[in-house]
């Protein structure tokens, strides 16, 4: 049997990777059919891309073009402005030295040319690589809310109802990490289903956070907890139920949890102190810390995770970050409709 020429090998697997045009697919679907060897080669390259397929596409950030086609347009500026400084100076009599101008003009050319070439390269791959980094954080952030998500399915389908805590009204949900008997912040609910071990504590810490850390899982499910043991083993914010009485069951219209919420990132540790805070211009523009304000990543009640650039979201553009008319906050407020998203703290 006639062994495969290179041609025909780098045939087959452009044609497993979709690059043929429709005569070269005509000629590899032929050879495929007239030689074994040619099938079975074939039949090697689409399962080992077989996983490709569940990959999800995405596309490139309109930043990243920008500054490539802006890169590429000063480069080839300076290129020309290089080739007009050496066809000026080849051209200056030099007199005795003027011998070595050819080979040094196309020596001085390659460098730069190097040069330019090189100053591309580092910062298209110095930006994709950010690029695919903070696109790796924000999907293991995905993962992680998926997570919790199946924890809060399992908990409704066992016990009917999402998970809740006793509280009396105008009880401050800012006061994480209090664990004595009388306290309360909107984070205790979401305790119970560590203290349970329907999740995993670490699914509460999103990896693009900078002071996140899992809770230790041979103290996790001491009884001296109540509440997670601080700010920085929960970096999500959930979402505050209206005063008017809320739908306990998972909605999927619904958004339950977002990244951190940007109003709240510096608490008062010491619980005995209060909370005020004001409202300010850049405050309501601010996206959450956890994606280094590029965005934020939204819970819904049918487990959907997605990353949303803007606080707004939904067809009314409702800001999940803050209360309708409400400049001022306390740590005790509520919605006071079941159309006004609040995740706090």
């Amino acid at each position: 049997m006639t062994q495969l020429s290179s041609h025909q090998k780098q045939l087959l697997l452009d044609y497993c990777l979709g690059l043929t045009s429709q005569s070269e697919t005509a000629e590899a679907e032929t050879l495929v059919s007239s030689n074994p060897q040619a099938a079975q080669l074939a039949s090697t390259f689409k399962s080992a891309l077989h996983p490709l397929e569940a990959v999800q596409p995405q596309s490139c950030p309109d930043e990243l073009a920008v500054k490539t086609i802006e890169r590429v347009s000063s480069a080839r500026t300076s290129e020309l402005r290089l080739q007009d400084l050496l066809a000026t100076e080849q051209s200056r009599a030099a007199g005795a030295e003027r011998w070595f101008w050819p080979d040094w003009g196309k020596r001085l050319a390659t460098a730069a040319a190097f040069m330019v070439v090189g100053s591309i390269l580092i910062t298209v791959f110095g930006t994709v690589h950010s690029y695919v980094r903070h696109s790796a954080i924000r999907q293991r952030c995905q993962m992680g809310m998926h997570e919790i998500w199946r924890g809060l399915d399992q908990y409704n389908a066992d016990y009917g109802a999402l998970p809740a805590v006793a509280s009396v009204a105008g009880a401050p949900w800012w006061k994480i990490g209090d664990q004595s008997e009388n306290g309360h912040s909107n984070t205790r609910a979401l305790w119970l289903l560590v203290a349970l071990q329907y999740v995993e504590p670490s699914s509460f810490v999103c990896p693009g956070s900078p002071r996140g850390k899992a809770v230790v899982l041979d103290t996790c499910h001491s009884p001296e907890y109540r509440d997670f043991p601080g700010r920085e083993y929960v970096t999500y914010s959930f979402r505050i139920r209206c005063d008017k009485g809320q739908d306990s069951r998972l909605i999927c219209r619904k958004i339950l949890m977002a990244d951190l919420n940007p109003l709240f990132e510096d608490l008062p540790r010491d619980h005995s102190k209060s909370l005020d805070l004001r409202l300010t211009k850049e405050l309501l523009t601010r996206n959450s810390i956890n994606h280094n304000r590029r965005g934020q990543n939204i819970l819904c009640g049918d487990g959907r995770v997605e990353f949303v650039r803007r606080r707004r979201v939904g067809i009314a553009e409702d800001d999940i970050f803050t209360l309708q008319d409400r400049d001022v906050y306390h740590g005790t407020e509520v919605p006071s409709c079941a159309t006004d998203a609040f995740l706090a703290p």
